[in-house]
């Protein structure tokens, strides 16, 4: 099967331009493309799997891709899927979110001899002159036609400021820039990126004539791909400091049961022949196939030998078997405790499973906290540093636990 088939047969692609051409090129393996990674953290999260697999996979047939970290537009900020504005972030803030996007990806991408590129367009957007700008590109798109578009329509009962509303410029002058210092002829996204994404290929056919061959396509963002990367409130970040190879498992492991055949498809690299049988599993064995999502995407990030040891400790918890060495812990510091004692709120939240002692108390209060399987019901609860020695395990609801020690 070739790449452009196997691509549609994951159930990957959304929309195409020109779709005979995009086959043909992607197929031969002559295909440069683009996604690009606005840097408003210092982590890339779950929900960019999609991009870098498919980037992977490209790769792997030929393909040259680019990773354009947005160091530019990062600065504006993307409307889409949005009901509020960005956080405004500092160059400085940005520079460093880019570098550690960079460490991440090349988990993925191969970078060397120049099999890819990492690009960022702060490199050409920061020294643009507006007025000139807006001379170049500003004849070719029609507000009407911007003020249609689903990234925009559905910010304008709350408010679309004029600073993003110039994203969809900004993010088709990078196409249009690549196109013409990169050979990069076609863009990768979302399917809710699709109105700016057709900003770019229509800006170089406007400005370099219809025979330019710039193309588009938009992988598919399903209702789980849109919360993708979040849990509990929370991103799913691929830094090991920010969520541990053992969440990173768990989360996976946990994904819906009507989910886990789409993301086996979509983001592991089990031959599709291989996921078409497992697809025939009795569903007796969905936790067998969902303990295989978790443990190939976990050895993509973190390694075979983390994914092991998440497994591992996840069995020992759930399945009554695996090793509880591999199960999360957290130290407890001096300055948590009080005369010798800690309480069982401030257990919770210095291990990180609240984020506030009146959650804590909530989550006591309602039941939902054991103590090496024993309920705790007192809010006032305190245990000694000698409590603690065996590194006793605590847990708030059935998915939320860590073992504790000083």
């Amino acid at each position: 099967m070739q790449i452009y088939e196997e691509l549609q047969e994951r159930g990957l692609i959304a929309q195409v331009t020109d779709e005979k051409q995009v086959h043909d090129l992607i197929n031969a393996g002559k295909a440069t493309f683009y996604i690009g990674f606005d840097c408003t953290a210092d982590s890339l999260t779950a929900g960019h799997f999609m991009a870098l697999t498919l980037m992977k996979r490209l790769q792997q047939a030929g393909n040259k891709p680019i990773a354009l970290i947005g160091g530019g537009t990062t600065m504006i900020g993307d409307p889409s899927g949005r009901t509020d504005m960005r956080k405004m972030l500092t160059r400085e803030d940005i520079d460093h979110n880019a570098a550690c996007f960079k460490k991440q990806m090349e988990r993925f991408i191969d970078f060397s001899d120049d099999k890819a590129l990492m690009l960022n367009n702060a490199d050409w957007l920061l020294d643009l002159n507006y007025v000139e700008l807006l001379r170049e590109v500003g004849p070719c798109f029609s507000v009407n036609n911007m003020l249609r578009a689903e990234c925009y329509k559905q910010r304008m009962e709350k408010g679309l400021s004029f600073l993003e509303f110039n994203y969809m410029i900004m993010q088709s002058y990078d196409f249009y820039y690549m196109f013409q210092h990169n050979g990069c002829n076609f863009q990768f996204g979302g399917d809710d990126q699709w109105s700016n994404m057709l900003g770019g290929t229509e800006l170089i056919r406007r400005k370099l004539g219809k025979d330019a061959h710039a193309m588009t396509i938009t992988l598919l963002t399903d209702s789980h791909g849109k919360k993708m990367g979040k849990t509990a409130g929370n991103a799913v970040w691929l830094d090991p400091n920010k969520t541990s190879p053992f969440d990173f498992y768990q989360y996976w492991r946990n994904v819906g049961d009507a989910d886990v055949d789409k993301c086996i498809k979509m983001l592991t690299f089990i031959p599709i022949e291989e996921i078409k049988e497992i697809e025939k599993w009795d569903p007796s064995r969905i936790n067998e196939k969902k303990e295989l999502l978790a443990f190939e995407l976990t050895s993509m990030v973190h390694g075979e030998e983390e994914a092991k040891k998440a497994q591992d400790g996840a069995r020992a918890l759930f399945a009554g078997g695996g090793d509880m060495s591999n199960v999360p812990a957290v130290k407890l510091s001096d300055d948590d405790f009080r005369e010798d004692s800690i309480d069982i709120l401030q257990i919770l939240v210095s291990a990180g499973l609240c984020p506030t002692r009146s959650e804590a108390r909530r989550a006591v209060e309602q039941g939902g906290v054991t103590v090496n399987d024993e309920k705790v019901t007192d809010v006032k609860k305190t245990y000694t540093k000698d409590d603690l020695k065996d590194e006793p395990l605590v847990k708030k609801g059935k998915k939320s636990f860590c073992k504790v020690t000083c």
